[in-house]
């Protein structure tokens, strides 16, 4: 585990390098000023979501959705949740499988809501089906090191 993380930033996508043991000290991007870590669910097209799987040091968990599917829509408010509970230690991006539907493709999204883990850039676990907050962050805790921490 390497002392300095990069992480792009939710708002400009900008790659910035903070320590690790301050990632809970209210981080700054250095391009926008906006918090690196606000707790907030990043909303992702195929770019942004690039940046953040393929640039960041961070576990990331995507929520593939679409605006009509109602567990989707019953399942927003723990991923949100997740986020502040989460964060800083994971991102948490949403990709409206609708309108990124290569991105959909490209990872065989069968069913929504779908979570998929990645780690390094690579898919890690992935789970389908809405899940309340306390089902969501044990999840994520058990597919990465968080739970060891």
């Amino acid at each position: 585990m390497t002392d300095v993380v990069q992480t792009p930033c939710p708002r400009c996508a900008s790659i910035n390098r903070v320590p690790r043991a301050r990632l809970s000290d209210n981080a700054r991007c250095g391009r926008c000023q906006a918090a690196l870590f606000d707790g907030e669910v990043i909303n992702a097209d195929s770019a942004l979501f690039e940046r953040h799987v393929g640039r960041g040091d961070l576990p990331v968990l995507v929520d593939f959705w679409a605006p009509w599917c109602g567990p989707c829509r019953s399942m927003a408010p723990a991923f949100e949740a997740a986020a502040r509970t989460l964060a800083p230690d994971l991102r948490l991006l949403k990709v409206n499988t609708e309108s990124e539907q290569a991105l959909a493709g490209r990872y065989a999204i069968r069913s929504i809501p779908t979570l998929i883990l990645f780690e390094h850039g690579k898919e890690s676990a992935r789970i389908s089906g809405a899940l309340d907050h306390t089902r969501l962050t044990h999840w994520v805790r058990e597919h990465t090191a968080l739970n060891r921490r």
